[in-house]
């Protein structure tokens, strides 16, 4: 990877702050699938749900945690592209890029689609193939729309988003925790292996996502402090608040949760059926919001893969809005094609082993950058023992590679091995 530091973001607006960056991990987390997923839980781990969350949320504070440093040390669009880079060298980075793009972009193909289905529930006019392309088509292309504008206006709109998303979400649980009956938290059949398997990748999924923000880094202010306070309060926001949501749908559903489309709307239609169409709109908003931040920092790895000779040299160019046009109008027909021919679960099972190889490539590059004290831009923070979780970051995602089925592994090695040889292509 050629150059560092700021020559490798040359002309592009650092503009986004710590609660800018903070709000668009929110909402590159929260609205990946929070809205269906404690149904898959349910039918994956019945009552036992909430401990896989429990277990996840340790396993994603040790990664974000060596995220936050690595992050800071090597702050640079492509995010975990750059400070993998940095650490293995270019042929580690490219492989680490592209873990990172194929998870956001397979993510934003099944948030899409879950996004029309959720539409369908809500107005029947929705339903059928030509409706649903409409819908997919329309809402990725505007949210492309929004982020040609500029980095500081698309992070300023999704700010605003994150927080009138978050409305529906207090309200469910608000009002959940008063209705909920203790006993139903219990209901259930225990899983079997291959369901609590299944259910510690669906969380995984969940918690996953800081990667897409992350894509921005290169137009980062501050970025030795900002990204590190972003990342650490973001995801400790998003592990009280899945844990909460998870409970108060187990507890107001119980054992029909597992057979429930719309879960979080089903449970509030026990209470009253209007606070149901309330979710139902949240469901629908939240996972727009959430497409418009993949669609902030996914398209810079497209972005940083053609300025280092890796992709055609069109993706690299910049607007006059500063910002990659080309690589975001690319990523987004690709999220278009997966959302039309994919389905949510299918989709999201994938991104998340995706994003469990990366991870264990991100862990291992903090670790390496600090023995080499790397710092880029400013005095990078320094964890307490650091050691401890790469350890335990590391370790927790290849358990979760291991779950998956022998299709999904060979089809997350085979592109890994395709990434080396398009190094190995490229370099000659």
């Amino acid at each position: 990877m050629a150059g560092g530091g700021a020559a490798r973001d040359e002309g592009l607006d650092r503009g986004i702050g710590t609660y800018a960056l903070a709000t668009a991990t929110v909402n590159a987390v929260i609205g990946a699938g929070i809205f269906s997923l404690p149904a898959g839980m349910a039918r994956a781990a019945g009552p036992d749900a909430l401990v896989a969350y429990l277990l996840c949320a340790l396993a994603m504070a040790a990664v974000v945690l060596c995220f936050a440093e690595a992050g800071s040390r090597v702050p640079t669009s492509g995010g975990t592209y750059g400070y993998v880079g940095e650490a293995f060298g270019p042929m580690v980075g490219l492989v680490a890029g592209i873990l990172t793009w194929l998870g956001c972009v397979l993510a934003a193909g099944g948030i899409a689609a879950g996004l029309a289905d959720a539409l369908a529930k809500l107005a029947p006019a929705f339903a059928g193939p030509a409706p649903r392309l409409l819908i997919i088509v329309g809402v990725l292309g505007s949210l492309a729309g929004i982020n040609l504008m500029g980095v500081r206006t698309a992070s300023r709109l999704l700010a605003a988003g994150a927080t009138v998303k978050l409305v529906p979400l207090l309200l469910f649980v608000g009002i959940g925790l008063l209705f909920l009956d203790p006993a139903k938290l219990s209901a259930g059949r225990a899983p079997d292996a291959g369901g609590i398997g299944r259910a510690v990748l669906l969380s995984l999924f969940a918690f996953q996502g800081m990667e897409t923000s992350l894509g921005a880094s290169g137009e980062v202010r501050d970025p030795a402090r900002t990204l590190p306070r972003a990342l650490i309060a973001a995801m400790g926001f998003v592990t009280v608040a899945y844990i909460a949501i998870q409970c108060v749908a187990q507890g107001l559903l119980g054992e029909a949760l597992g057979a429930s489309s719309a879960p979080l709307a089903d449970a509030m239609g026990l209470i009253d059926p209007r606070l149901g169409l309330l979710l139902l709109i949240g469901t629908a908003l939240s996972m727009a919001i959430w497409l418009g931040s993949d669609l902030l920092g996914a398209p810079r790895l497209l972005f940083a893969f053609a300025r280092d000779g890796f992709l055609p040299a069109p993706l690299a160019r910049l607007s006059k809005r500063q910002v990659p046009a080309i690589a975001i109008l690319t990523h987004a027909a690709i999220g278009v094609l997966l959302a039309v021919t994919g389905t949510f679960e299918e989709l999201v099972v994938l991104a998340a082993l995706a994003s469990c190889a990366l991870y264990i490539a991100g862990c291992l590059a903090a670790w390496r950058l600090r023995v080499r004290d790397v710092a880029q831009a400013g005095t990078p923070v320094r964890l307490p023992w650091l050691g401890s979780w790469v350890v335990l970051g590391a370790g927790s995602m290849l358990a979760a590679i291991a779950l998956g089925s022998w299709a999904e592994i060979g089809g997350l090695i085979a592109v890994i091995l395709a990434s080396m040889l398009l190094y190995a292509v490229m370099r000659r």
